[in-house]
């Protein structure tokens, strides 16, 4: 793929709402104005995580969203995808900002990385 159509992919993906993983915080953009019967969720994707492994979700100002647990995966298989509700409080100017972290099962935390977190989006139904 050349270097102008991933450019051009990845502005695409973060304009519909989405957000490549990558870096210790994202920031994603609404697709639209919020009204009051509009619920927003955070949709991850996950790659191959080790056994025990979580991921923790939190807003720029730390603020808990709560954390990805998944087991019983197969080895070297992505964990899946997962639907984090975002309370209304978290949303700013039409952004989400947000940190997600790895905890290695007997490991210290860190940042989680584009191999562990695929995509993180929002989501807005009614």
């Amino acid at each position: 793929m050349q270097r102008g159509t991933v450019a051009f992919a990845l502005a695409l993906l973060i304009a519909q709402g989405g957000c490549v993983a990558g870096g210790p915080l994202r920031t994603l953009t609404l697709p639209h104005a919020l009204d009051a019967a509009d619920n927003v969720y955070l949709q991850v994707r996950l790659g191959a995580l080790a056994g025990g492994q979580e991921i923790e979700l939190s807003t720029d100002s730390g603020r808990h969203l709560g954390a990805i647990s998944p087991h019983g995966i197969r080895p070297g298989r992505d964990a899946g995808t997962y639907t984090v509700p975002v309370p209304a409080d978290a949303i700013r100017d039409g952004r989400v900002r947000i940190r997600l972290i790895t905890t290695p099962a007997g490991g210290a935390a860190r940042d989680a990385n584009s191999d562990e977190v695929r995509e993180v989006r929002l989501i807005v139904n009614k």
